[in-house]
This record gives structure tokens, C-alpha cells and sequence, in this order.
């Protein structure tokens, strides 16, 4: 099934996988995780998004999984991505995202 991705603007294109893998890539870099798991990652993702049956998705939810999955794969990873994802401005951003990430630790 064909996926295109509703962007913020409302623009659409045809869902690319490549993307995520990227994505997954820039914040991971130079962290301890392997080529392997990285890709399997994003086919992760990907099926996630193709098992919900929608023909159309929104960068939003796109960037949640991406977020999930790296919050549970390399903290350091995904305090990266959060911040380019949710454009943090300010130290206090960074904190925010710090604190959520140590509350859920606890939970565990």
C-alpha cells in the first residue's frame, strides 16, 4: 500500500523510508548502536505505519514513533532528535525533555 505523509503545511508526498532511517542515523551518530539495529528500527516504524491502514499519515505521528523508539534505544539519541524535532529554543527546553526522559526511567 502506497503511504503519502501529510506535512505541517498540508502538502503531501509519497512516504519515504529513507527519511527515517536518516533521521535515525543524524541522532544516533557516534553513539553506541549498530547499523543493524538502527535499520531495523526504521523498518519498525514503517510497519507500524503501514499496519495502522492509512493511506495518509502526518509528520506528527511519524515524528512520535521516531521519538519513542529512541527513547527507548540511546537516551542521548533522543534528547537529540527532540530537540531539532520539537525546535527547542532554550536551556529550558532541554530540561523539560531531560526531566520527562528521567521520570519515565523511574516508571520503569
Amino acid at each position: 500500500m502506497d503511504l503519502l505523509v501529510v506535512k505541517k503545511d498540508g502538502r503531501r508526498e509519497p512516504f519515504n523510508p529513507e527519511k527515517i532511517r536518516s533521521g535515525l542515523f543524524k541522532a544516533l551518530e557516534k553513539r553506541p548502536v549498530s547499523t543493524e539495529l538502527i535499520n531495523l528500527t526504521a523498518l519498525e516504524i514503517e510497519q507500524e505505519l503501514r499496519k495502522a491502514g492509512a493511506t495518509e499519515v502526518p509528520t506528527k505521528l511519524i515524528g512520535e514513533l521516531v521519538m519513542r523508539k529512541l527513547k527507548r534505544l540511546d537516551q542521548v539519541a533522543y534528547i537529540r532528535f527532540a530537540s531539532v524535532y520539537k525546535n527547542f529554543t532554550e536551556v529550558k527546553d532541554f530540561e523539560a525533555a531531560l526531566r520527562e526522559l528521567l521520570e519515565t526511567k523511574k516508571k520503569r
